[in-house]
């Protein structure tokens, strides 16, 4: 017999299936699993908890499919390995829809695993019932619909073994897909699994055998694909990474603007520097989107662009790139003098956006950037949330050193950023991360995790609390023009007691000052384990007249020291153009 009988009843055939899924994931690799409780997605919901208990999967379980969709990108960014988040049938599904759009966008292996009516109740009127297959897209890399269980095995027939080879073979496809093993392009995948009632049957049954070896059903062989395009860098070349940047040795020693999470570089370029370099030759590595002085740049018509993507798409969002790659073949070397003034610029707007931190009588995010940043060591793991958070970051760190950083950039919203720190946290050891209270109130319910649940070994959430949307004030709508608009639809003050909130969830809180993060975050600091929120009170209200003044102090740095630059680095490599 395929299934063990209890009191004569045959189990749940949905069941059966379910376990089949499970077993083929874990042999495919997936060690952690998010599930949201459901009726329909009772038979995954068993099959997980028992491999759960067998130790052979980790299940994280959460009520708001919203979170658990950022609570698995999270473990996936962070492990990159392949996470399933698991939901019952309807709006659970939809729920996810943010989740996959960030993982779509920044290559992360999201498996969504929905579990569906049958096909027969569509267009009934089916309570929680909507159309599932196709729902995000284009967003996943690829969509599978699994065949419905047959409502009974006959004992002995082959029916039953056709199909678990289908199963299988499909959780396989699917799982490559998420990772990208044929053709270099990971992100998220969807399982449709229409179960048909009864849902549940006895607790004893037997999973249909995998392959005897213990390993997956099919073995995917990765297919390395390159195509790489010539770079001559004895032209003053300035590379620009963003999100999903490789590590490109032929790059080493390339001035470059990286953002927080790119690849560090020991050839940092202060990205308000760019306006007064003038490069003969762009390289775009990954997926920029931070600074508006790069767009400009590369919106320039007579910078030559290259492109370098290891995945199918690329970003030329001006249609300036005049060729693309999947790595480079560099000829020629940089020019020592473009290196020295690159290096000199930023070395200047370091020091002038320090000095206007250390004059200033006001505690910014910029600060509290900063302050983080120097308690960082070589093994951390740094969360670095959307809006302000990231930009300040790139602002005030010079990124050398063997911090891993993780920020949502795929479509850089605020969304999940507290399950998603949970979810890298999960992954790793110590994590800080860094947000702005808008993007911590926004998901405070990723706080809300289950006594049962496994909780980070050390999670350290900084809020930057300025109550309310500080980006808003140095964009275009932050002008004074705007005053009387300004502060209920863009400032967006909430008045959120974070206190309150954490003690509401059973997380620890501090108010710290930025002065005493040194000393909770440093070396030196006892580790409290498990997941804690610090906050810091920030001001908003002059943030637009701190960043003018950090520009000016630039400009007027740069336009002092310039020709002293210039003069010191011609001869040997020809001239230099700055300011």
């Amino acid at each position: 017999m395929h299934a063990d009988r209890v009191n004569g009843t045959a189990p749940s055939t949905a069941q059966i299936q379910a376990g089949v899924i499970v077993d083929e994931l874990i042999r495919c690799g997936v060690r952690e699993a998010v599930l949201c409780p459901g009726s329909r997605n009772a038979p995954l919901a068993i099959a997980l908890h028992r491999a759960d208990a067998d130790r052979r999967i980790r299940l994280h379980v959460r009520i708001d499919e919203r979170s658990a969709a950022y609570l698995a990108l999270g473990m996936a960014a962070g492990s990159h390995t392949v996470v399933p988040v698991v939901t019952t049938s309807g709006t659970a599904v939809a729920n996810l829809v943010p989740g996959v759009l960030e993982a779509s966008y920044a290559g992360v292996p999201l498996m969504v695993i929905s579990a569906n009516r049958p096909g027969e109740m569509q267009g009934t009127g089916a309570s929680q019932t909507i159309v599932q297959p196709d729902i995000f897209g284009l967003a996943v890399r690829s969509a599978m619909v699994l065949a419905q269980a047959d409502h009974r095995y006959p004992p002995g027939g082959d029916r039953l073994a056709q199909h678990n080879a289908r199963w299988r073979a499909t959780v396989g496809r699917l799982t490559a897909a998420a990772l990208g093993l044929r053709d270099s392009n990971p992100g998220p995948v969807h399982l449709d699994v229409p179960f048909a009632e009864p849902l549940v049957g006895p607790r004893a049954w037997e999973t249909p055998p995998g392959r005897r070896d213990g390993g997956p059903w099919t073995v995917v062989e990765p297919t390395i694909i390159d195509a790489p395009v010539e770079v001559d860098l004895g032209l003053d070349t300035l590379v620009v990474a963003g999100q999903g940047a490789p590590v490109l040795p032929e790059l080493a020693g390339v001035p470059t603007v990286a953002e927080p999470s790119a690849p560090p570089t020991d050839c940092t370029v202060h990205p308000l520097v760019i306006r007064q370099l003038h490069p003969e030759q762009v390289i775009v590595v990954g997926r920029p989107t931070l600074h508006r002085s790069v767009v400009q740049l590369l919106a320039s018509p007579t910078i030559r662009v290259i492109v370098v993507a290891p995945e199918r798409s690329w970003t030329d969002v001006a249609g300036t790139a005049s060729a693309v790659g999947r790595s480079i073949r560099a000829t020629g070397r940089p020019a020592q003098a473009w290196v020295d003034v690159c290096r000199v610029a930023t070395c200047i707007a370091f020091s002038a956006v320090h000095r206007a931190l250390d004059e200033t009588d006001q505690v910014t995010g910029m600060h509290v950037a900063r302050a983080i940043t120097r308690q960082l060591g070589v093994g951390d793991t740094f969360v670095v949330g959307s809006s302000n958070p990231v930009r300040d970051v790139s602002m005030t760190w010079e990124h050398t050193t063997g911090v891993r950083v993780v920020s949502n950039r795929g479509v850089a919203g605020i969304d999940g950023l507290v399950s998603m720190s949970v979810g890298v946290a999960l992954a790793g050891d110590r994590t800080v991360a860094l947000l702005g209270d808008l993007t911590f109130a926004h998901d405070s319910g990723g706080l809300l995790v289950g006594p049962s649940e496994p909780v980070p070994r050390d999670l350290s959430i900084v809020v930057a609390n300025d109550n309310g949307g500080g980006i808003f004030g140095l964009l275009e709508q932050g002008g004074p023009q705007y005053a009387d608009v300004f502060e209920r639809v863009f400032g967006t003050p909430h008045g959120t007691d974070i206190a309150m909130l954490c003690a509401a969830h059973g997380v620890p809180h501090i108010a710290a000052g930025v002065a005493d993060l040194g000393e909770v975050l440093g070396s030196g600091a006892e580790s409290v384990g498990g997941l804690r929120v610090i906050e810091v009170r920030t001001d908003r209200d002059g943030l637009r007249a701190l960043h003018a003044d950090i520009r000016s102090g630039i400009e007027r740095d740069l336009f002092d020291d310039s020709v002293t630059a210039v003069d010191d680095q011609k001869g040997s490599d020809g001239p230099v153009r700055i300011a």
